[in-house]
């Protein structure tokens, strides 16, 4: 394994920012930033042996502070939507900023993790090179209760997959829901649609929601309907159905309940791309994966000039269910003081 570490840019207030790459033995690189512990590159092989990169992204300091969409970006504490911008731990209430719908918290914005410098550390381990990014985030940051010890690792191992490795201990108990934004194009980032590439999720459900996505509580069966992945299907295919819930996202923005044991690391989803054969395998221990098929981009000039447009992209951004912390009947995202927040996710590449 190889790894190099190169100046990216720097902070109006002088401090650097970096880029990371990591390097296997097949010529499988994975490019991070500390700025926000930002996956930026995921450079693959097609069928043909020639190299993409299928991670969409900003290559400036500038594009990861200020363009939207959260390309790459670590999400927490709390990762997609909290009803009412609001939720109560142990009789207290705690309020969070209103940034999605008319009431509703997003991604505990708008104080999000991209624009802090994480500390880095790069070592190997028996499954590849390992880079790790830790963050401190303290009591009442995006008001949420708990001194809050953060890390997250990014693992490039021999067979093509990169594992992310989520860590966190709180001094009070809190909420602990991470995921990585990552928006893939199996294509090539580049490439416009992916409506012609393929997906399958491992999931019988799906979290029915209110016209702001914030969940009913009610898990829906996909059998019948276009929400259904149970079997590998083009992403076009059912997108534009009318359907309450697509109408409502402009597409596929929703939370699959998956199918495998409570915590168990196992296949959750896959996607293909048949013209150029490369394949994306995800794992996960979590309850529930987000598939979204990038609605909300606006043409955002990204890496190589590339434009992003709706539906060039797609995120499994795995995941507690969305409003679980106000929803008892979903898996709890608190974790209690002292205890450790440790959840794994693999988005394995290969071809076929």
């Amino acid at each position: 394994m190889a790894w190099k570490k190169e100046i990216l840019g720097a902070l109006d207030n002088g401090a650097q920012v970096s880029k990371y790459t990591l390097t296997n033995e097949n010529g499988v690189s994975a490019a991070f930033t500390d700025l926000g512990g930002t996956w930026m590159e995921m450079k693959t092989p097609d069928k043909d042996g020639n190299f993409k990169d299928v991670l969409l992204g900003y290559d400036t300091v500038e594009g990861l502070l200020t363009k939207s969409g959260h390309l790459g970006e670590i999400v927490g504490r709390n990762a997609n939507r909290i009803g009412g911008a609001a939720f109560t731990l142990n009789g207290v209430t705690y309020a969070l900023a209103i940034n999605s719908g008319t009431k509703n918290n997003l991604h505990s914005g708008p104080d999000f993790y991209r624009s802090r410098l994480w500390d880095a550390a790069v070592g190997e381990d028996e499954l590849g090179t390992k880079i790790t990014f830790s963050l401190f985030s303290p009591d009442g940051d995006q008001n949420y209760p708990g001194n809050a010890d953060i890390a997250v690792s990014y693992t490039l191992t021999p067979d093509n997959s990169v594992k992310i490795d989520y860590r966190m201990t709180a001094d009070e108990d809190t909420i602990a829901n991470f995921t990585n934004h990552a928006y893939f194009n199996l294509a090539g980032h580049d490439a416009g649609s992916v409506l012609r590439q393929q997906a399958w999720i491992d999931a019988d459900r799906f979290t029915v929601t209110d016209d702001e996505s914030i969940p009913t509580g009610e898990l829906a069966s996909v059998k019948g309907t276009p929400m259904d992945f149970t079997e590998l299907k083009t992403i076009g295919r059912d997108i534009d159905a009318d359907y309450e819930p697509l109408r409502q996202a402009g597409g596929y923005d929703h939370n699959w309940a998956l199918n495998h044991k409570k915590g168990e690391l196992a296949l959750a989803a896959r996607a293909v791309d048949p013209e150029s054969g490369r394949v994306m395998e995800v794992y996960t221990d979590l309850p529930g994966v987000q598939f979204y098929t990038a609605n909300g981009l606006k043409g955002q000039i990204g890496k190589d000039g590339a434009h992003y447009e709706p539906r060039c992209g797609y995120c499994f951004e795995t995941q507690y269910f969305p409003d679980a912390i106000n929803k008892p009947q979903f898996d709890s995202p608190v974790v209690k003081a002292g205890d450790e927040y440790r959840t794994t996710t693999v988005y394995h590449f290969t071809t076929e």
